[in-house]
């Protein structure tokens, strides 16, 4: 072996040890697996070396593991196979390394009814997994994040300013959701995989101004920043290159359809929310960019899950660059930069 394949060799190597920590962090840390208890890990031809990690790490906990290969022709949204959603709610844990995201599918919500804990890792590379938002200390991560409620709870106004040019003011609609921290310890809880966010449903039709959008949209790292201008909680214009065309094209043929009360709320600023991993970056995988420390995202559309009455088939989301995030008389972001701090 020449010292180029030794090299390659040792590199594969140490990623594999990479990959099995991070599978340890799942297992341990996030799940709490423990060895009296029973897991299903899914993966797929795209995931497969990640499901071999968290199988790995699983068994050196637990025998009562059992590893299976989604087919490739598994698309977002589809059911899983009848066997799969039946070995889903009987198990303790379900781990789910899929390209394709399973968390809206009847299988799981089946088995988080059955108290199974659910991890969900969709389209995450092995690459990610060794080095990125994986690899995070979840423990310090939840004291953090729970350690922000005391100045977010009685806060309601909301402003948004970048030197991107954002600059956007709204008020809270709900609680600071703070439970998005990675640990997954209890019956029926679900948690998708890396996590570190801190996110609120902005009140209905309070929203007004301009989001600069320079990070990723949907999970596609951007060459080119997006505008977006926002009156009364709705876009109103979407300016930019080509991909700003696409964007409201997808707003257009979502509203083609619907009636027009509800045509009208396409897009809703659903979600606010910004990352608190630091061990994420901005890379173009939609969990991973959303839980970056530091970025901001907003989601557009669909709101019912944070707990709003806009009922529409959309939910899309962009995050931004070294946003300042000023909640009243508390900064929470300046310049990117995680403050929390009362002025």
């Amino acid at each position: 072996m020449d010292e180029a394949d030794e090299a390659q060799a040792s590199a594969e190597e140490q990623r594999e040890e990479a990959m099995l920590t991070a599978a340890r962090s799942v297992v341990r840390t996030c799940m709490q697996v423990r060895p009296v208890e029973s897991v299903l890990i899914l993966t797929d031809p795209e995931s497969s070396e990640i499901g071999r990690s968290l199988y790995e790490a699983t068994a050196r906990v637990t025998d009562r593991v059992l590893m299976m290969m989604m087919p490739p022709s598994h698309r977002e949204g589809n059911e899983p196979p009848n066997p799969v959603a039946d070995l889903m709610r009987r198990q303790d844990v379900v781990l789910m390394a899929t390209k394709h995201s399973l968390t809206h599918t009847r299988a799981r919500a089946n088995a988080s009814r059955e108290n199974v804990r659910i991890a969900s890792l969709p389209g995450i590379d092995a690459e990610t997994f060794a080095n990125g938002g994986m690899t995070a200390d979840y423990n310090a991560l939840q004291k953090e994040i729970s350690g922000l409620n005391s100045i977010l709870r009685r806060r309601r106004e909301v402003h948004v300013t970048s030197e991107a040019g954002t600059d956007l003011k709204f008020t809270t609609g709900g609680r600071w959701i703070l439970e998005d921290n990675g640990i997954c310890n209890r019956p029926g809880a679900i948690t998708n995989l890396p996590a570190g966010k801190v996110f609120v449903l902005p009140k209905e039709g309070t929203a007004t101004g301009r989001i600069v959008v320079d990070g990723s949209w949907e999970g596609e790292k951007l060459e080119k920043s997006i505008s977006i201008l926002i009156e009364e909680g709705i876009i109103t214009d979407v300016s930019g290159d080509e991909k700003a065309e696409a964007i409201w094209q997808q707003l257009e043929d979502t509203r083609s359809g619907l009636r027009p009360s509800k045509a009208a709320m396409v897009g809703n600023l659903a979600e606010f929310g910004f990352g608190m991993n630091p061990r994420a970056k901005i890379i173009g995988n939609p969990l991973e960019d959303l839980v970056s420390r530091g970025a901001i995202y907003l989601g557009f559309g669909n709101n019912m899950a944070l707990g709003g009455t806009v009922n529409v088939p959309i939910h899309i989301r962009g995050v931004c660059r070294k946003a300042t995030v000023a909640l009243e008389d508390v900064d929470l972001l300046v310049e990117g930069k995680v403050t929390a701090k009362v002025r």
